[in-house]
């Protein structure tokens, strides 16, 4: 008998009991299903990472003091470790460091904004005026820091879009009003335009203030040389090829200005954005493989429903199965109308579950605003392949035990 009819019969025999086809495949639609709208979820947030990322600037380096953990970020973890402002001068050398475009040092701390009967906790930064063009960040009213304000440690500020909304309400532009940053006063003189929640929180609870002023007046804290100390040095490369050279520059001057022997470990940490995210990226690997293995335990509970169903079928069918043999049918012929129904049942299934799973990401992408579920080819396939493999494992015991039974055994059963 030809494979042909072989699949004709399937498909009569599927059909003669549609309900009972339609709740075994629907397993096999929930599990690929499943397994394609959590691995979309999976890449959507790989690649919503990689925005937030490219987001904060482009060719980026962070300085940091102290030497990266055991998970490749940076750590506090050399108590002597530290960064100043003379070391962020030092990077500006073109002629030493010549694939460094900007330099920006910061000082960052949590501290209470206020005014008038409302506050709010908010992450202060003390940033120079190059901070808006190497973060891309840039004011959507007002102005920005400037060296004026800089050289006079002026006591201004400008406002993320989340402090703005706790402090003012009602007045979304609250140009020249004062806040106070730990009781201290500051005029406000501009408002950073929207950038929404990142991998670093959210990044429009922030109030810039000049570096200067908050080394001064916030913030106080000096090297063991009397310099003022920042909390990181963000440098912006001359060029993305240029990224491992103007690292390696500002590693040779770091470890010059800190006295660090040639044998030395470093005390600072230099990480690019790549090196970012590839943490990030290793992370979000096992996840979407986690989900995925998830999903895939519904598959496996599907297939166990298809050879249930498939082994009532051969015991309902007995006698047609004797009557087959009887008159000429070989074993192989019973062996392939039973294994294509089961796969029959899993590809349909798997057909449909792939509606399903897109439909899923979508509604996903929908419920979870600023988020898109990213459909790959690759969960498609891996769904697909994966449910004819499950038709194929567990219709073969089934199409077996149909191909083995004696014929005349099979004519007497009732």
């Amino acid at each position: 008998m030809s494979i042909l009819e072989s699949v004709r019969l399937a498909f009569r025999a599927l059909a003669a009991n549609k309900l009972r086809a339609a709740l075994t495949m629907l397993g096999i639609i929930i599990g690929v299903g499943a397994v394609i709208a959590l691995m979309s979820v999976g890449e959507g947030v790989s690649l919503y990472i990689t925005t937030q990322f490219q987001g904060i600037g482009t060719n980026l380096l962070f300085v940091f003091p102290g030497t990266l953990d055991q998970g490749g970020m940076p750590g506090m973890s050399t108590a002597t470790a530290e960064l100043t402002n003379g070391d962020a001068e030092a990077l500006r050398d073109p002629i030493r460091a010549p694939d460094v475009a900007a330099v920006s040092p910061q000082v960052l701390c949590s501290a209470v904004v206020a005014t008038g009967s409302r506050n709010t906790a908010a992450q202060v930064i003390g940033v120079t005026s190059g901070f808006a063009e190497v973060r891309n960040w840039f004011p959507e009213m007002g102005e920005f820091i400037d060296q004026e304000d800089l050289n006079s440690r002026a006591r201004v500020a400008v406002l993320g879009r989340t402090v703005v909304e706790d402090l003012f309400p009602d007045n979304p532009y609250p140009l020249e009003q004062t806040v106070k940053i730990n009781g201290v006063p500051f005029r406000v003189i501009g408002v950073m335009e929207e950038k929404g929640g990142s991998e670093f929180g959210d990044v429009d609870n922030r109030v810039l203030v000049p570096l200067t002023t908050a080394q001064t007046r916030l913030f106080p804290s000096r090297s063991r040389s009397g310099e003022y100390l920042v909390s990181l040095i963000m440098v912006k490369a001359v060029s993305e090829d240029r990224m491992e050279a103007a690292s390696e520059q500002i590693a040779t001057i770091l470890r010059e200005r800190h006295g660090i022997a040639f044998a030395d470990e470093d005390d600072f940490s230099i990480v690019s954005q790549s090196d970012i995210l590839n943490v990030f990226g290793q992370i979000t690997s096992v996840l979407t493989i986690f989900l995925g293995a998830i999903a895939g335990i519904s598959l496996l509970v599907g297939g166990i429903g298809i050879m249930n169903i498939m082994l009532v079928s051969v015991t309902e069918r007995t006698r047609e199965i004797g009557l087959r043999k009887a008159v000429g049918a070989r074993r192989r012929d019973i062996l392939w109308q039973f294994l294509i129904e089961a796969m029959t049942l899993s590809l349909v299934g798997g057909i449909v579950g792939i509606g399903v799973g897109v439909l899923g990401a979508e509604v996903i992408s929908v419920l979870i605003e600023d988020f898109r579920a990213v459909v790959s080819p690759q969960a498609v396939l891996l769904a697909t392949t994966f449910s004819a493999a499950v038709g194929l494992f567990f219709g073969i015991y089934p199409a077996r035990r149909a191909s083995l039974l004696n014929p005349i055994d099979a004519l007497r059963y009732e």
